[in-house]
């Protein structure tokens, strides 16, 4: 019975494209497959051509939270437990064009001569939301079966590997919305609703959320939010700007979310970036009684957490973000909008050399960003391709006090909000009436 059931949501897979991040400096390895045998491209052969064994396998379920999670016990499975001689690419089975029809999984080349892989694999496949495929040759061709342990798959049918055309846009940007990047709370905050079984704090933070959400808010001073990469200068400039502008300071997430941050950043992406995407909800509810009262200037806000999840979303090279334009790239309807955006960047030099100064700890995608600049361009770039509001690009390489200055005068065009050094109190400054939707 339970062979059964594999074959069914195996035969499902069987219907998709699928594509494996076999190099990540050019597009994806796509293929299909089919009941007659196909010749492989040169690409294809690099990748299914060797004398290696070759296993691929995903995670399908109904329950979301369950598939986001048992994805990331595999993939820590497969890092501790496999040998050195065992490649594991990510990869993934989707539907073109479908949304919310990835699949994801990964590939296993093993070169070695022992049953390792094998063995993993057999612990993996208990799991019922885990089917793996194994890839035999014959030679110029290839196919997949289901893969079984002792080898006595009943009914098994050849489905030879066939090369597909690249997929118009990156398959991983078809599972965006609602899983790694939010466009209304509501979203988010259903995912750790369905969490608090199996992560208690998550009733803590829905608790916050109820707490802190205002349902109004009327004319209200500016709000000017400050963007950027570790070690660009935002502490230092939104400091500057509460003080010359008299203004409150927030940050994002806020610091109620503080005692939870590491048990949700040890979450798969669906989990983490909802907890985070809440803490921005959290966020627009104090701006919005603080700015009844001042000028608000955010330390980070919503740019920051969508630019991040997309980029680690999208494998590969910069050209497989979304396209500019993209509905992904919109702000969230329900989230209140600041006034201005600024993204501060650096050189990737200055960058390093400011963190080797401040020798701190880094988050693991901070640290990412260190070592890998194709992460830190796909960052930037995410940044700079967010709409309603779109960001300002400051440069921040000169001193903070030139900084500053630069960024006194967009607040001076934009907000129309003037600087200490322009007035001696509050009260000639004037609120705006700033839109929100909550």
């Amino acid at each position: 019975m339970m062979l059964k059931r594999a074959m069914f949501r195996c035969g499902q897979l069987c219907s998709r494209v699928f594509a494996v991040e076999f190099d990540l400096r050019t597009e994806p390895l796509y293929f299909t497959l089919s009941s007659t045998p196909q010749e492989l491209h040169q690409a294809h052969q690099q990748l299914f051509g060797g004398d290696e064994k070759l296993f691929s396998l995903h995670v399908h379920s109904d329950s979301r939270t369950e598939k986001a999670r048992t994805h990331a016990e595999i993939k820590h499975k497969l890092s501790v437990a496999l040998s050195r001689d065992c490649d594991v690419f990510e990869a993934s089975a989707f539907i073109p064009d479908v949304k919310n029809s990835v699949d994801k999984g990964f590939f296993i080349r093993d070169k070695s001569t022992t049953s390792l892989s094998e063995d993993v694999l057999k612990t993996l496949q208990q799991s019922k939301s885990v089917c793996v495929f194994s890839y035999k040759r014959e030679g110029q061709y290839c196919w997949q079966e289901l893969w079984s342990p002792v080898n006595q798959v009943e009914e098994s049918v050849r489905q030879y590997v066939t090369p597909a055309a690249a997929a118009e846009r990156h398959p991983s940007t078809l599972n965006i919305t609602s899983s790694d990047v939010y466009y209304c709370m509501n979203d988010a905050y259903e995912v750790l609703r369905e969490c608090t079984e199996i992560i208690p704090e998550s009733k803590e933070v829905l608790k916050l959320v109820d707490e802190q959400l205002e349902t109004s808010r009327g004319d209200a001073f500016p709000v000017i939010v400050i963007e950027g990469l570790d070690a660009t200068g935002k502490t230092t400039l939104t400091e500057a700007l509460r003080e010359s502008l008299n203004a409150t300071l927030l940050k994002s997430p806020p610091q109620c979310l503080a005692p939870f941050r590491q048990r949700f950043d040890s979450e798969p992406p669906l989990i983490r970036r909802a907890f985070y995407a809440l803490g921005n909800y959290i966020t627009a509810a104090h701006i919005g009684k603080e700015s009844l009262r001042a000028p608000v200037i955010v330390d980070r806000y919503w740019h920051s957490t969508a630019a991040y999840a997309i980029a680690t979303a999208v494998g590969g090279r910069v050209d497989n973000l979304p396209k500019p334009g993209s509905e992904l790239y919109q702000w969230p309807e329900d989230l209140l909008q600041p006034n201005l955006v600024l993204l501060l960047t650096v050189s990737p030099e200055e960058r390093l050399r400011r963190l080797r100064d401040r020798g701190q700890d880094k988050t693991v995608e901070e640290a990412e960003l260190e070592i890998n600049q194709l992460f830190r361009l796909k960052v930037e770039e995410a940044y700079k391709r967010i709409q309603n509001p779109a960001c300002i690009i400051v440069d921040a390489s000169p001193s903070p006090r030139e900084v500053l200055q630069q960024v006194q005068h967009l607040i001076r065009n934009k907000c129309h909000l003037k600087t200490n050094n322009q007035l001696s109190t509050r009260r000639d400054q004037k609120p705006c009436n700033l839109s929100t939707h909550h």
